[in-house]
């Protein structure tokens, strides 16, 4: 939801909407509010992006409620961006006063604190709030933030992990590259967070990766995920969104067989196991090739009966 203030705070093309995001697949939601006379809008940084919570609201429940997406689940992370205004208890009151009373309702979202399976969710909203504090001004307190992480580290390079409940969060957010010079080395970390984690690590794991990042004034989000001159012919830098397409492609396009294999295993041979949340700027580019790769993620790898985020 950050559509206006460009070059320093707009990550989405005017081109396409909330409504239109949802039905190209995307189903993870950045949502910065502010609360501007009693009322939360949607902000990225200091710029208003024309759109109330009620509105956001509005949009998903027309989509969840729609026959053809009903079974679809969508999750939302919402983040205060008026913290040196207003208090993180005010916020989180009018957050969960709005919740209540916008389309659908409490009864739309999944509240409780932990990671569900796609059986417990389909046709809700799980809350990813990275607001919040420790719980005052929402009713369950902690138990009723949704996923609620209680460390989040400015820009930590090299990522960190936390807990939600048995789950372990692996979380990469280096979002202050110095420049554009540094794209290679942010997909490096982006990308290899959505691999497996090591089989020693007890019990689930979610991986959560930010492809965006922004600096001033060498690493606008437009130049990170697109890139910089032409460098298809060498002049320029590779943009963060077709590098990991490209990186997908490799692994999705990798098989391995053994002529002992039946054509069963011959299928699911050494496919990739890339699991995660992927939340990227400018997500049509380059041509609208990375969200499907993503989605095609979901279907490689899997075992019999496997549902949900967890490999």
């Amino acid at each position: 939801m950050a559509f206006y203030g460009w070059p320093v705070s707009q990550c989405q093309s005017l081109s396409t909407p909330l409504a239109i995001q949802l039905r190209a697949g995307i189903r993870v939601l950045d949502v910065r509010l502010a609360i501007i006379k009693s009322r939360l809008i949607a902000y990225h940084g200091i710029y208003p992006q024309r759109a109330s919570f009620q509105e956001i609201l509005a949009t998903v429940h027309t989509f969840l409620t729609d026959p053809e997406t009903a079974r679809e689940t969508i999750v939302m992370s919402i983040k205060q961006e008026d913290f040196a205004k207003n208090s993180y208890i005010d916020f989180s009151r009018l957050v969960q006063d709005e919740i209540a009373k916008g389309p659908g309702g409490r009864k739309m979202w999944f509240l409780k604190n932990k990671v569900p399976s796609l059986g417990e969710v389909r046709g809700k909203v799980v809350m990813f709030s990275r607001f919040g504090g420790n719980g005052e001004g929402w009713d369950d307190a902690l138990e009723g933030l949704g996923i609620h992480p209680l460390v989040w580290p400015d820009s930590a390079k090299s990522g960190f992990s936390w807990h939600c409940k048995k789950t372990l969060v692996r979380t990469h957010d280096w979002y202050d590259i110095p420049s554009f010079l540094a794209i290679p080395e942010k997909v490096a970390l982006a990308t290899r967070i959505l691999l497996p984690a090591p089989n020693n690590l007890p019990g689930p794991t979610l991986s959560i990766s930010f492809l965006s990042a922004a600096s001033f004034p060498f690493a606008f989000p437009p130049t990170i995920a697109g890139g910089v001159g032409w460098p298809k012919v060498g002049l320029g830098v590779e943009g963060v969104n077709s590098r990991v397409t490209h990186w997908l492609l490799t692994l999705l396009g990798r098989r391995s067989f053994n002529s002992a294999m039946s054509i069963e295993e011959k299928i699911l041979a050494d496919e990739p196991c890339i699991r995660g949340w992927v939340l990227m700027d400018f997500f049509t580019d380059p041509e609208a090739g990375l969200v499907p790769l993503l989605i095609e993620c979901n279907f490689r790898g899997r075992q019999s009966g496997e549902e949900g985020w967890h490999c």
